[in-house]
């Protein structure tokens, strides 16, 4: 006997027992079974052992109740096997089985989506999607040169990982608990090293330096996190993200092309030739839905289509293309961007005319937050596409608004269910009906 099957025989397993129960479950159903029908190969048996019963009619009644007594062991035995192996497994899983099932075996079968954007607006989408499908490929930009990413891309020569981790966390399958510790950032009265960075952050440096590289990191996080989905960068090269302003000068970090407080003309990468990721290209390829946005339009979306070869590869993909708008315009990049000027301003870096859905909120925000946000310099998005097409492109209004509490205050992001749902319904054909959650 191989020391693979002697290990099943171990004692303290929880296994054997079970296992004996339906052994010996089966023979007393096989047993029934030829008391009942007095099988040939038993005859002289049944007619030794049996024909000299005193009460006959009870001899049916004694098979009935071998094969059903046969029959309850073999399904307890099998399901206290199971429960057991499952235990020995995975603690957590137990109990959850039907989600494991639903997980690996129909959420496999979901269509392949890529989803281009940042760290901040992607993940309230990503959240959404993973109930629908685990081939999830989101592509996020890696130029963040501010707050703990930027730190690190100084000090550890590595690429910003902040928009990496945000999305891995909302893709990770228990996101609750796991969120809060790759969330948590670093402060205290006494002065530190440590001092703004995020653990996430810290962990993708430490697993950069144990693995070799960037790539290999998040693949490790992103089992950690048993993700649903990947998260991939746009590219691996080291590259700044740069703005030519419209009185013609010239910004250079994308932290600080916000802070000048100045119309952007135009973006671009202080690099000419800045290398796609090729698993990026290859997920674009073999995309059935591609999704542009949420984010913040010049430094979180476009970045990624400054990278070479990667808008054409959207252009040219045959997949149903979506542009998702953001909810409201950003102080120092959209001040006073309505939901065309957002189309016009991707239009140098790619054809949004092969899309095929723009998805914008309908829904209102509600007063006190708008008297809020507008102090800020903020106000919703507005859909002035009136018709509900434009040069081929189908204008999807949506309720969208989802008001949560961060940082101790109200905000407004995406609805994460209702903008899967309303993705799930456009590409209808994409999607396998038995996936469909409910539709919020």
């Amino acid at each position: 006997m191989s020391p693979r099957l002697l290990r099943w025989l171990h004692p303290g397993i929880g296994v054997k027992r079970w296992v004996a129960l339906v052994v010996g479950s089966a023979c007393l159903t096989v047993l029934g079974l030829f008391i009942a029908l007095g099988k040939d190969l038993i005859t002289e048996i049944y007619r030794k052992l049996l024909s000299s019963f005193p009460y006959q009619n009870l001899i049916t009644v004694l098979a009935v109740l071998l094969m059903v007594l046969g029959v309850v062991g073999i399904v307890l035995g099998v399901q206290r096997a199971l429960r057991s192996i499952v235990r020995g497994i995975s603690a957590e899983a137990e109990g959850r089985t039907g989600e494991i099932l639903y997980e690996q075996r129909l959420l496999k079968r979901g269509p392949k989506i890529v989803a281009v954007g940042g760290g901040t607006g992607l993940p309230s989408l990503l959240r959404g999607l993973k109930a629908y499908t685990s081939n999830i490929t989101a592509i996020v930009t890696t130029m963040d040169d501010g707050g703990s990413s930027g730190r690190l891309r100084r000090e550890r020569n590595m690429l910003a990982p902040g928009d990496i981790r945000n999305n891995l966390i909302a893709l990770a399958e228990d996101e609750s608990s796991i969120g809060r510790l790759f969330q948590h950032r670093f402060a205290g009265d006494v002065k530190s090293s440590l001092d703004g960075h995020s653990l996430g952050n810290l962990v993708l440096a430490g697993l950069q330096e144990m693995n070799g590289s960037f790539d290999k990191a998040i693949e490790e996080l992103s089992l950690i996190l048993k993700t649903r989905g990947r998260v991939l960068p746009s590219t691996l090269d080291h590259a700044e993200l740069c703005a030519q302003m419209e009185d013609g000068s010239v910004v250079v970090g994308e932290c600080n092309i916000p802070e000048v407080r100045k119309r952007v003309h135009r973006v671009f990468l202080n690099k000419e030739h800045v290398k796609p990721y090729p698993k990026a290209l290859e997920a674009i390829r073999q995309a059935d839905i591609i999704i542009l946005g949420p984010g913040s339009l010049f430094t979180s979306l476009i970045p990624n289509l400054l990278v070479t070869g990667l808008a054409h590869e959207i252009e040219a993909a045959g997949a149903k293309k979506f542009y998702v708008t953001n909810l409201m315009t950003q102080p120092g990049e959209t001040d006073g961007f309505t939901l065309s000027d957002h189309l016009k301003a991707l239009e140098p870096y790619i054809d949004i005319h092969t899309f095929d859905f723009v998805i914008v909120n309908s829904e209102p925000v509600p007063e006190d937050l708008f008297k809020r946000y507008k102090a800020e310099g903020q106000v919703p998005v507005v859909n002035d596409l009136r018709n509900s097409s434009r040069d081929g492109l189908q204008v999807v209004p949506t309720k969208l608004l989802d008001i949560v509490e961060l940082e101790d205050k109200l905000t407004i992001k995406h609805h994460s269910r209702r903008l899967a749902a309303v993705i799930a319904r456009c590409a209808r054909d994409e999607f396998q009906t038995s996936l469909m959650p409910k539709l919020f």
